[in-house]
Order: C-alpha cells, then structure tokens, then sequence
C-alpha cells in the first residue's frame, strides 16, 4: 500500500456508523446513474466495489441485478451487509480483490477511485474482474467542485486549521486530473474502450447541523482536518461555519450546497 492508503485506511476506521448518517446521502445522489452507466439490470452480475452503506448495492438489487459487494473497512461491510441481509459482502481493498478473472457483467465503484493511492491500478483491476464485453462504471469528485464542496473547508481555513501532518495526499505521479477528461485518460490507459465521462451536478439539501455531523465525528479526510486541533478547534470551525452556512441556506432554513461528480464508463 501507498502512504496515501494507509492514510485512508486510518481515516476510514470505525466511522461507517457516522458515514451512514450524514455523507452517505449526498453520495447517494449518483447511483441511478451509475448503474445505468453499468446497464445493470435484471440478471447481471455485478460488483459494488466501495459498498459503505450499501446504497448501490440496494439500488442494484431492485433492479434485479444479481450483486455481490466488497469494502476496505470491516464496518462499512457490516453496514452493508444490515441493509442488504440477502448479497455476499467480503472485506476486500483495491488494487487486489478476492474474485476470479471475468466474474462478473458489471464493476461498479462509487467515489471509490477518490481513495486509492493507485487509480490506474484500481481500474486495470476492475477491468480484470469483469468480463469481456462487460461495463466498468466509476465515479469521482470533480476538482475543482461545486461551490457546496468546498463550505466546511472554508470553515476550517478560517478557524486556522491546517492538514494533520500524517494524513496523506496521494502521490503525484499516480494522480491524475479530477475533469472529465483526465477520467477518461485514466479509463482508457486501464485498457477499457468505448470509454464516456460527464459531469453530474446537483444540490444537495440538508440540516446545517446534520451536514456538520459527519466532518464533526471525523468522517473524511475533511473530518480529519476539522479535528486536527482537538475539541477547540472543532469549535473554531463551528463558529466559522455557522456564519458561512448563510450563504447556502434556503428560506426554510436548509442547507442548499451545489455539487460536482465525474461519471465515466467502459467496456472490456
């Protein structure tokens, strides 16, 4: 593993509850998508890589795809496993997964790339796993975002915060331009074809002190930040957020935070 995984490894452990109640939403939003990006429909086998909550995994089960599902962190297969009691879930991380060459019709990852410290190896692995013929679907974050991704880093900015020292970036010659181009490169040097990639925007609503749970309970990297100084800086940032969350809010008082994905697909 690169420094950047063991990083997330870190950063991910024990926080499925957490994710579940707050992030897990807002990547929600992409999965009607991407499983049309896969052609997952009844019969197809697929694999939700990156399950977390298992918001894919449900989604592809309704549409009667035959799913099996995979995760780094024990919680999150755990969690996953709750919500969809019927589908094999195995503990598993990325560039090497505990399934035959070809095995299934459809590979699917969910701002999974995001964190792997080697996205082309990642891919080159999904390829493998999939059949000839079959689709391989993935989201990202775009960079730069939507205004709405950038609120609570805004906040931490102003509070002073700075990045913990141990937590990671991925390194620069395994990274790769977050546009819609640059995903595309990236599918296509894994040696998929017929390979598209377009942007999803949307806003995403939610209860300003709900939206402040997950970086508060140190889901995320930007979770990692906002507790990089302890409960006085939390607090810091709090205060800061609070004053920058009128920016966003709706008359109903919500949080109304635009976003940007990247979807791309191919084949094998």
């Amino acid at each position: 593993m690169t420094a950047f995984d063991v990083s997330e490894r870190r950063i991910w452990d024990g926080r499925a509850e957490s994710y579940a109640r707050t992030f897990a939403r807002l990547c929600a939003h992409t999965v009607p998508a991407l499983l049309d990006a896969a052609g997952a429909g009844h019969g197809t086998r697929l694999l939700d890589v990156g399950c977390g909550s298992g918001s894919v995994t449900l989604a592809a089960v309704a549409r009667g795809a035959v799913v099996r599902a995979v995760d780094a962190e024990p919680g999150m297969v755990a969690a996953t496993h709750r919500a969809a009691p019927g589908v094999e879930v195995r503990t598993g991380s990325l560039p090497q997964l505990p399934y035959p060459d070809g095995e299934f019709d459809a590979v699917v990852a969910n701002f999974v790339l995001n964190h792997v410290g080697r996205p082309l190896d990642a891919l080159v692995e999904l390829r493998r796993i999939t059949r000839p013929g079959g689709r391989v679907a993935v989201t990202i974050w775009q960079a730069p975002g939507g205004s709405g991704q950038a609120l609570i880093g805004r906040a931490a900015e102003a509070a002073g915060l700075t990045r913990p020292g141990w937590l990671a970036t991925i390194d620069e010659e395994h990274n790769f331009p977050r546009t819609p181009d640059g995903l595309r490169a990236l599918l296509t040097a894994a040696g998929l074809r017929d390979v598209r990639s377009e942007p999803l925007s949307w806003e995403h609503h939610a209860d300003p002190e709900d939206w402040w749970a997950g970086p508060a309970a140190g889901v995320a990297a930007i979770g990692q930040l906002v507790n990089s100084r302890g409960p006085e800086g939390v607090a810091a940032a709090k205060r800061e957020y609070d004053v920058l969350c009128k920016e966003f809010a709706s008359e109903e008082g919500e949080l109304v935070l635009p976003h940007i994905a990247l979807l791309a697909q191919g084949r094998v």
